[in-house]
C-alpha cells in the first residue's frame, strides 16, 4: 500500500497544467473550447483527436443542461498532463434538475454525449460540489494508467 502512495505521490508531482479556459456557456462558445484543446495539446494523434470530441460533447451538454446557459454562466475547461496521459475537467454552473447521465440507445436521437465519454475515455466520472458540476476524464497517451484524480 506504501508503494502505491509513493507512485501516487510521484505521478502528482509530474504533472503539468496545460492550462485552463472559461468561456461564456452559449452553444457559440463551443467551437473555441475544440481550439484550445487542439492548441494546448499540440501534436496530431488519436488521443488529441478524442480529447477534442469529448470536450465538445462535455462542452455542449454544459451548454445544454446546466445553469451554464443562464445569462452570465460560464464553463472552464482544463488540461492536464499526468503520468502518461491527460487529465481533462470540464466545470459548469450545475443543475438542481438533473445530474450527467449516459444513454447508451442508439435508437433515441440525440444524449449520446456522455456514452461517447464512456467509450473513448480511459476512466471518467463527475462531481457535483458548491452548486457545479466538473465532468473529468482521462486518456492515456502511452500504456500509462489513471491514478485517480490529480
Amino acid at each position: 500500500m506504501a508503494s502505491l502512495a509513493i507512485h501516487d505521490l510521484a505521478v502528482m508531482a509530474s504533472a503539468s497544467v496545460l492550462g485552463s479556459l472559461t468561456i461564456p456557456g452559449r452553444p457559440e462558445h463551443v467551437r473555441a473550447a475544440r481550439s484550445f484543446v487542439e492548441k494546448a495539446l499540440g501534436e496530431a494523434s488519436q488521443a488529441t483527436d478524442a480529447a477534442v470530441l469529448l470536450v465538445s460533447e462535455t462542452v455542449t451538454n454544459a451548454v445544454l443542461h446546466s445553469n451554464s446557459r443562464r445569462r452570465g454562466g460560464t464553463v472552464t475547461i482544463t488540461i492536464v498532463k499526468v503520468g502518461g496521459g491527460t487529465w481533462i475537467e470540464v466545470t459548469d454552473d450545475g443543475s438542481q434538475v438533473s445530474e450527467p447521465v449516459v444513454k447508451g440507445d442508439g435508437c433515441v436521437s440525440g444524449g449520446h454525449g456522455l456514452f461517447l465519454v464512456q467509450t473513448l475515455a480511459d476512466q471518467w466520472g463527475y462531481v457535483r460540489d458548491d452548486g457545479r458540476t466538473t465532468v473529468w476524464f482521462w486518456l492515456a497517451t502511452q500504456n500509462g494508467s489513471p491514478t485517480g484524480r490529480p
